[in-house]
């Protein structure tokens, strides 16, 4: 059964990797739902996140290809489950929605929202999320003039103790 999986690979930092990477879920007809590249805890050493849906054992072959064709340190995957996750979602809304409109200032509150930026005609608001809240919030603010939005990445760290460690 397919189920969203979350892909860690440590590596150096490669022009080539993204398009390698990329190539590998191509060809198997995967759709990267979220894919994010970091620094990690280790110098010089980066961490891609890539979000997928797709079966235990595909995910398994995924990751072993990825290690032994890519040459990465390392490549390990989780279930959501398994893992810390979260995302960063920025919006802006009119300022005079926020000013005359109690309904909009208790949604704000209801997520937890905070304010980044206020202008006299746009106020913008972050909040972190999981992926339902993004979606549910953003219906929600559609009702009061939502202007723009823009959701970042997964960012996840599994919750087993287990560290990656350089050779």
């Amino acid at each position: 059964m397919k189920e969203q999986h979350n892909l860690t690979i440590y590596t150096e930092d490669r022009f080539d990797l993204i398009n390698k990477i990329s190539l590998v879920f191509t060809r198997r007809n995967i759709k990267i739902e979220s894919l994010n590249i970091s620094l990690c805890e280790i110098d010089d050493i980066y961490k891609y996140t890539i979000l997928i849906t797709e079966t235990p054992d595909a995910v398994r072959n995924i990751a072993l290809q990825i290690e032994k064709i890519i040459e990465v340190f390392k490549c390990t995957y989780h279930t959501n489950q398994d893992i810390v996750w979260t995302q960063v979602v920025l919006f802006k809304i009119p300022t005079n929605q926020i000013i005359t409109n109690e309904k909009l200032n208790d949604i704000l509150r209801k997520y937890n929202a905070k304010h980044l930026s206020v202008a006299s005609t746009y106020t913008i608001f972050e909040f972190t999320v999981q992926e339902i809240q993004s979606i549910n919030m953003i219906k929600e603010l559609e009702k009061f003039e939502l202007v723009e939005f823009v959701e970042s990445s997964r960012i996840a760290i599994a919750k087993s103790g287990n560290r990656f460690m350089k050779d």
